[in-house]
């Protein structure tokens, strides 16, 4: 179905909360599936190379087919199905310390993450308006930045005002640094 309309479109989600794993380790997994097809990215968690991440995620993506299904009983499988929003967000910290040499404790930080799977029957379906299709399956690193407006702008003071002269500046001389005189050495025995 390739339906822009919102109301006609379906649109499942599914929430995975306080799992045992920081945000940062999540998102690597959660990254990979962005953008595809749900079968696909079904068949990737099952050979994640983070087990424990890709079982978690492989179920969530189950459990929001499955509410896709339980919605819209007319969807036979995954392949019908896109995931159009990934997202991964922190959970709690539980806060531990370990002892170290001299009475000291350091603190370790032990991070869970919520993560949400937003499937959708529209690849081209946005529930974010402000992100553009192309920019949801680039990684960040290989993503363009976005052009805001193409008014050039003044860099120069001769750029910003072209009637008044500007005044050159005279190139400063650097003064030579001076060498300290030398220290006469000590005689060694007697003083005069």
């Amino acid at each position: 179905m390739s339906n822009t309309d919102t109301t006609t479109a379906l649109v499942t989600r599914a929430v995975l909360r306080d799992f045992r794993s920081t945000p940062q380790k999540a998102r690597r997994v959660v990254n990979l599936v962005r953008g595809q097809r749900a079968d696909t990215a079904l068949n990737m968690m099952k050979f994640a190379n983070q087990p424990e991440l890709g079982e978690a995620i492989y179920t969530l993506i189950a459990s929001a087919v499955s509410n896709a299904k339980q919605k819209n009983p007319s969807i036979r499988d995954a392949s019908e199905l896109w995931i159009i929003e990934a997202l991964v967000d922190e959970g709690f910290t539980m806060k531990r310390y370990r002892p170290r040499a001299q009475g000291r404790g350091f603190s370790i930080n032990k991070r869970s993450s919520q993560v949400t799977v937003v499937l959708s029957d529209d690849k081209t379906l946005r529930t974010n308006k402000n992100l553009k299709a192309s920019q949801m399956q680039k990684p960040k690193a290989l993503r363009k930045p976005t052009v805001i407006a193409d008014v050039p702008v003044a860099t120069k003071a001769a750029d910003a005002l072209p009637d008044k002269p500007v005044a050159k500046k005279a190139a400063a001389k650097k003064a030579t640094a001076k060498k300290a005189p030398a220290k006469k050495a000590a005689s060694k025995g007697k003083a005069e």
